[in-house]
């Protein structure tokens, strides 16, 4: 179970200025269920976990198993929330018996060619994952992978793609109609950033192999945990804690972990604050960094650069591995003051070390600390994030559902490439 300490905002938020936001938490909490509050036809993650539904989750299994039976890769073309989400749960859990390959989330055509490398000589599918299926980045890539899906396969290759789109309309479902391929639907009333709980995140995850009923067992632990309508609840405390530190000048949210296969949780919780906060000049700048290797390069700015910035800090305790230091006879590094200590030691100690130094040096620290890091406590993490994100955007007074300016820089690509 994880749990929030503030500790470290001493200085920076005072137990008055939390409790000052309190009706405006309880407000914002509550327009999460108002239909006619902003955003309100995007909030079907909210009861997904206990709502979701079951007869797709079977399917998504079903078609998992299959992945894994005749398949060494599989090919995952999407951008955003259609990635991201399965990205990131996959760092942490990677998969096992397959290798789960991304594409579609850049214009490179070196990471084409690193994922064409991968299937080269092997058996693999396609999960092309758009809600319209014209997303320029994620419909090039699946037009070069299921051109040489079916190179390799021919008319089988219908029977090794799977397409998670709209459930009735749009260019990708028509083409998933006519081409006979087994659909899964991305629901109408939850973003892509909020869609990880969905086919668009599930499938890819079950095919890596990672128990995604305990992953959607986390989070409905966690949608029952932090439903309290009180200043108790830590999506609360986190949520205005963040809003407070925004309107005292601080303008970025560092989010730092301390395990390298940590940081496309980051990736993703910039997507889901960016997009979901930054809009009508508002909103802190979601950045992230991996402690303790960044600690070597943005460590300067963090403790003596311009006081604009606080850290949300996600620690786990146990990660599921451990080493001993070993004793040496010659002593040459002056390291046998640590033989036979465990190095998740010294990491806890870099991590006290270093919210005590950035304390005191300005830049305070939200905690997140998780004892373990197990499926369902990723799944329990992913909904305290997605409820925050929800709950602090009604704080600042935006839609947290909508996105007006990410088709800003598509127009001006469209008319430049000469879109009919």
């Amino acid at each position: 179970m994880l749990s929030l300490d503030l500790s470290k905002l001493e200085g920076a938020v005072s137990a008055e200025e939390l409790a000052s936001l309190e009706a405006e938490t309880a407000k914002a909490h509550a327009a999460l269920y108002d239909p006619a509050s902003k955003g309100s036809d995007f909030v079907g993650w909210l009861k997904l976990p206990e709502t979701y539904d079951k007869e797709e989750f079977a399917r998504i299994q079903k078609a998992a198993a299959k992945i894994r039976s005749d398949s060494d890769v599989l090919v995952v073309i999407g951008i955003g929330g259609s990635y991201l989400g399965a990205r990131a749960v996959l760092e942490v859990f990677p998969a096992e018996g397959i290798d789960i390959c991304f594409a579609g989330c850049s214009l490179s055509p070196n990471e084409l060619k690193k994922v064409e490398k991968k299937i080269q000589g092997k058996n693999w599918s396609i999960n092309v994952i758009s809600k319209s299926g014209g997303t320029t980045e994620p419909a090039v890539a699946f037009r070069v992978f299921r051109d040489l899906l079916v190179k390799q396969y021919g008319k089988e290759a219908d029977k090794r793609i799977y397409a998670t789109t709209d459930k009735a309309r749009g260019a990708l479902k028509s083409l998933a109609d006519a081409n006979g391929w087994e659909t899964f639907v991305v629901p109408d009333d939850v973003g892509g950033r909020y869609s990880v709980l969905t086919a668009v995140g599930l499938l890819p995850i079950a095919a890596a192999g990672v128990d995604i009923t305990e992953l959607m067992g986390g989070a409905y632990d966690a949608m029952v945990r932090f439903d309290e309508r009180s200043m108790e609840n830590p999506v609360w405390q986190y949520a205005a804690a963040r809003n407070v530190l925004y309107r005292k000048g601080k303008k970025i949210e560092l989010y730092c972990t301390y395990e390298p296969s940590y940081s496309f949780v980051g990736e993703w919780l910039k997507q889901l604050f960016g997009e979901s906060e930054g809009k009508e000049g508002k909103a802190l700048w979601p950045a992230s960094a991996q402690f303790t290797t960044d600690l070597h390069s943005l460590g300067q700015y963090i403790q003596d650069g311009e006081r604009d910035l606080f850290e949300t800090v996600i620690y786990v305790d146990d990660t599921g591995c451990d080493v001993a230091i070993p004793y040496s006879d010659d002593n040459g590094d002056n390291l046998n003051y640590l033989a036979g200590k465990p190095l998740s030691f010294v990491r806890e100690m870099a991590f006290q070390g270093t919210l005590a130094a950035h304390k005191d040096g300005g830049a305070p620290s939200i905690v997140l600390r998780i004892p373990q890091m197990t499926v369902r406590a990723l799944g329990e993490l992913l909904y305290f994030f997605e409820l925050s994100c929800g709950v602090s955007g009604h704080i600042l007074g935006v839609n947290p559902f909508n996105q007006p300016g990410v088709e800003a820089y598509k127009k001006n690509m469209f008319a430049l490439l000469g879109r009919p």
